[in-house]
């Protein structure tokens, strides 16, 4: 006895596409979650009242005072008489930024003494020129009462 199988391939065909528009809807449905705060056709308008921690004009980063207060250690325990020929280097290791006072001139500011520096900044942010000033206090301490970038 001979047997012949017939091929049902024609079936399996007819399942498969449905099979297949089936799981691409599962996922589309899935994947609105994710999409549907994107607003893409533009039908919300965007809420400008929520503030994030992004302050805008000249507000300074801890990095940036961190910066000064060593410039200004560095300009402030300069021997001026060591100091008129060479520069002084100074690095801010909590930071990573380094930088050369160039110059540093001492006066007498309305009774107080100051210094008036330049010094370069070489930090993540690029290489920039600053200039400034720090001035002693009634009671000793020095005080950095500028510091421009130039």
């Amino acid at each position: 006895m001979v047997v012949i199988a017939k091929s049902n391939s024609h079936t399996k065909r007819s399942r498969l596409p449905g099979i297949n528009l089936l799981a691409i809807a599962v996922a589309g449905l899935c994947v609105t979650g994710c999409t549907s705060s994107l607003d893409l056709f533009g039908g919300e308008k965007v809420d400008r009242t929520i503030s994030t921690g992004t302050v805008a004009g000249k507000a300074r980063s801890g990095t940036a005072l961190s910066d000064e207060m060593t410039v200004r250690n560095a300009v402030t325990s300069a021997d001026l008489s060591k100091v008129a020929t060479s520069s002084v280097p100074w690095a801010n290791t909590s930071t990573g930024s380094a930088g050369v006072v160039s110059t540093i001139r001492e006066d007498r500011n309305q009774g107080r003494l100051c210094r008036d520096f330049t010094t370069t900044r070489h930090s993540y942010e690029g290489i920039a020129m600053f200039s400034g000033q720090a001035c002693m206090t009634e009671g000793g301490d020095w005080l950095l009462t500028a510091f421009d970038r130039q």
